[in-house]
């Protein structure tokens, strides 16, 4: 493989499988139903990834509503948005020749992890990863450095592993997966066709860009020098 890597952690929602359909139309519903006008696409678009908690504030939900706002998402979400979803061109691919190459894969989402197993499932993707660490509905494990520590945790793997960033490296399309990732000390390669921008990705500290999922495996190869000092 050409490095001492071993271990791959994949973001779901914008790097494997595009739900936009199913999170934007169960957003738009969820803020009828509470009484507050619908985000436009653009604005619902960009809280797709972090906990929404974290996100809807900046697209007009006051924190005195996120909980109903959410539980309404998630009534909806959990019924009918999650089956609106997709794999990407390129993805069923990129995993096969990951696995090929010798990788353990993983999946670390900020998605609940309930979820994010139907969603997998549903996909038919769920044979591919040894373990799918994804998000609690309590405050337990919700921001992505938690959960990437959850999920090191499942595959046996010490957090405190003095050269980790050898072994396991992240991949995702948002900042909160790179920030996540550096947490930890591990590099995280961005992802250009998902919900993140190259300027996100890059300004957040992700060593390099893929801008098709056919790049990834040559990409998972190479050594990094990063700054994980953060």
């Amino acid at each position: 493989m050409g490095t001492d890597r071993t271990h791959v952690l994949l973001d779901l929602d914008g790097t494997l499988a595009d739900s936009e359909p199913g999170i934007i139309s169960s957003l738009k519903w969820a803020f009828a139903e509470e009484g507050f006008d619908p985000p436009s696409d653009a604005e619902a678009r960009s809280v797709i990834g972090p906990p929404l908690e974290l996100g809807l504030p900046s697209i007009g939900i006051p924190d005195d509503a996120l909980v109903r706002v959410i539980a309404r998402y998630r009534e909806r979400y959990e019924d009918t948005g999650l089956y609106e979803v997709s794999i990407y061109d390129g993805v069923i691919e990129m995993l096969e020749g990951l696995r090929a190459a010798g990788y353990v894969l993983a999946i670390a989402t900020a998605k609940p992890e309930r979820s994010a197993t139907r969603v997998v499932d549903y996909l038919g993707l769920s044979d591919s990863f040894e373990v799918l660490a994804g998000a609690t509905l309590t405050s337990e494990r919700r921001l992505k450095a938690q959960i990437i520590g959850h999920c090191l945790h499942q595959l046996g793997i010490p957090a405190e592993l003095p050269d980790l960033g050898d072994h396991v490296i992240m991949v995702g399309d948002r900042e909160h997966d790179v920030g996540g990732a550096l947490r930890h000390r591990i590099p995280c390669i961005g992802v250009t066709w998902g919900y993140g921008s190259e300027t996100e990705l890059l300004t957040a500290g992700a060593v390099v860009l893929a801008e098709h999922p056919s790049r990834v495996v040559d990409l998972v190869a190479a050594p990094y020098r990063f700054d994980d000092d953060r």
